[in-house]
């Protein structure tokens, strides 16, 4: 059985900040919407098995990846918490100083 999925603010901005790149770059919805997508598929796979996700660093954070994506989560008693959608072309210095503010 699927668990309950939470968005952080922080999940939800990065999901649109992405999306709205791909639409603005691409002049055109269509990638965006199958990204978006497949996010929501891998999003939905984490809830029904929470453990799908490798480990990290932090404690209690597991994370997926989605092509050029991790998807960060934490398995909690109400659900599953999104953290971060984060674009692995970043600097990882940066999503793991943003998973230890968590």
């Amino acid at each position: 059985m699927a668990r309950r999925i939470i968005w952080t603010l922080i999940a939800r901005k990065e999901l649109k900040e992405i999306l709205a790149y791909w639409k603005e770059r691409n002049r055109s919805n269509v990638y965006s919407k199958k990204l978006k997508a497949a996010i929501a598929f891998t999003v939905t796979e984490v809830a029904i098995n929470p453990k799908i996700g490798s480990k990290t660093a932090s404690p209690n954070v597991r994370k997926k990846v989605l092509k050029d994506y991790i998807i960060a989560y934490e398995e909690i008693k109400s659900g599953i918490l999104i953290l971060s959608v984060w674009d692995t072309r970043q600097n990882p210095e940066k999503l793991k100083s943003r998973l230890s503010e968590k």
